[in-house]
């Protein structure tokens, strides 16, 4: 599939989740800040709350990519102590990792978010939204957040990601809709007409946008 942008792939994303369409426990959850145009479709469409998961890896010194566990909205933190002890990385330094990591959520949060309360999950249908995966990292980490703040029943929806990442987080998440997950994948925006950089201020305005009634 070929999408024209965010939000065109979040209408027709919002069409493969019908069947949570006026639910009062559903709230959907972009993960910021590319997957706040597509979220916003589908929570309009499903008559469901939208906010945003803040999720950041703490990732190895030497190698950001190298995951050792991700600090999440809410408090969330999911680590891998067992794999910072195999590449030598003392407790101190973890939690040094970890304190960085921290910040730079509450920093998005802030601008994101402005004054809203918390996140409360506890008994919640979550859907994660992202405008599309590439290795899954972050919307894994986002899942396991989710689960730690008391989501009862977790979805993945996604417009576009490839078999091997949909594989690995059909075995993290309760439930996995992708429009498309194409054999040969490169990146996610090659799947994007317009895939322009979305800013802190258009996830702001987005968000603010929700008529009042939805923001329960």
């Amino acid at each position: 599939m070929f999408f024209e942008d965010r939000y065109q792939a979040g209408r027709l994303l919002a069409e493969a989740l019908l069947e949570f369409r006026d639910r009062p426990e559903v709230l959907v959850l972009a993960l910021p800040r590319g997957g706040v145009p597509v979220a916003r479709e589908v929570a309009r469409v499903l008559h469901a709350p939208l906010d945003v998961l803040v999720v950041r890896k703490v990732g190895v010194p030497w190698n950001p990519e190298l995951a050792l566990g991700a600090v999440a909205s809410g408090g969330a933190l999911v680590l891998n102590e067992r794999a910072a002890e195999q590449l030598d990385i003392s407790r101190d330094e973890l939690a040094q990792l970890v304190a960085v990591q921290q910040q730079e959520v509450a920093r998005r949060e802030h601008a994101f978010r402005g004054p809203r309360p918390p996140l409360q999950l506890t008994d919640k249908t979550v859907l994660l939204v992202d405008d599309g995966l590439a290795t899954g990292s972050t919307m894994r980490a986002a899942v396991q957040a989710a689960r730690q703040l008391g989501a009862s029943w977790i979805v993945v929806a996604v417009p576009v990601a490839p078999p091997e990442a949909l594989a690995t987080l059909q075995r993290e998440a309760d439930q996995v809709v992708c429009l498309d997950s194409p054999e040969f994948f490169y990146a996610v925006g090659a799947f994007y007409a317009d895939f322009t950089q979305v800013s802190d201020r258009e996830v702001s305005i987005l968000l603010a946008s929700q008529p009042m009634e939805m923001k329960r």
